[in-house]
């Protein structure tokens, strides 16, 4: 019988099922939660294959997802599109009614998936929703310690760039001083060699002159 199974009372529950969706018509179904209820849903579609005699998962498919609070003139909390299987979640935000509905879409040439009154027509998705903090912590907290070391070892790495930038500035702020000190002394060094120079030139004109003048007298 192709109809939606109805969903169990809520708890830490997980539930599977499969329906059909008649072409790109939404399939939706409204599950009432509780406030900061957790869920998390995985699905994937199917369309009938000729060749495998099934349903088979066609890489042509695609889903939109969208989850609404009916209670909050439907406000819309997810709203993605898929591959033919994928996953979605979302935390209720209030206690209330929430739609979720289900489009699908299908680029593998075949006409018989528009229309469910055709053999074998239409898309099957499966789908498992987990409602709850049981099952989807675990999974949660491995992915958020995971998470974790990620940002650890960007900080770590960050750390060691902030150690080599200060490392690099006291070795520009070394070769400065360096470079300083070696001009400074450049200068005092070209400043005596200057004095030298000069008191070696005056020299020079004062004994040129007084032999100039001992030849004159001679």
């Amino acid at each position: 019988m192709r109809a939606l199974l109805p969903f169990l009372m809520l708890g830490s529950v997980a539930h599977a099922l499969h329906f059909f969706i008649d072409g790109a018509a939404p399939k939706c179904f409204f599950e009432e939660l509780p406030k900061d209820t957790l869920v998390v849903g995985h699905y994937t579609a199917e369309e009938w294959d000729d060749n495998l005699n099934g349903w088979a998962k066609h890489d042509g498919i695609s889903i939109y997802i969208s989850v609404e609070e009916v209670f909050d003139n439907d406000h819309r909390v997810v709203s993605q599109r898929g591959k033919a299987s994928g996953r979605f979640t979302f935390t209720a935000a209030d206690a209330g009614d929430h739609r979720l509905c289900f489009t699908p879409s299908s680029s593998s040439g075949r006409t018989g998936w528009l229309n469910l009154l055709n053999p074998n027509g239409g898309i099957k998705l499966n789908l498992d929703l987990a409602i709850g903090s049981s099952d989807i912590e675990s999974t949660d907290k491995t992915k958020l310690s995971d998470i974790s070391q990620r940002v650890r070892d960007l900080n770590a790495r960050l750390l060691d760039i902030r150690r080599e930038q200060i490392f690099q500035r006291e070795r520009e702020a070394e070769f400065r001083d360096q470079s300083e000190s070696t001009n400074s002394r450049v200068v005092r060094w070209m400043f005596i060699q200057i004095v030298v120079l000069g008191i070696t030139c005056a020299w020079q004109l004062s004994h040129l002159r007084s032999f100039f003048i001992k030849q004159k007298l001679t």
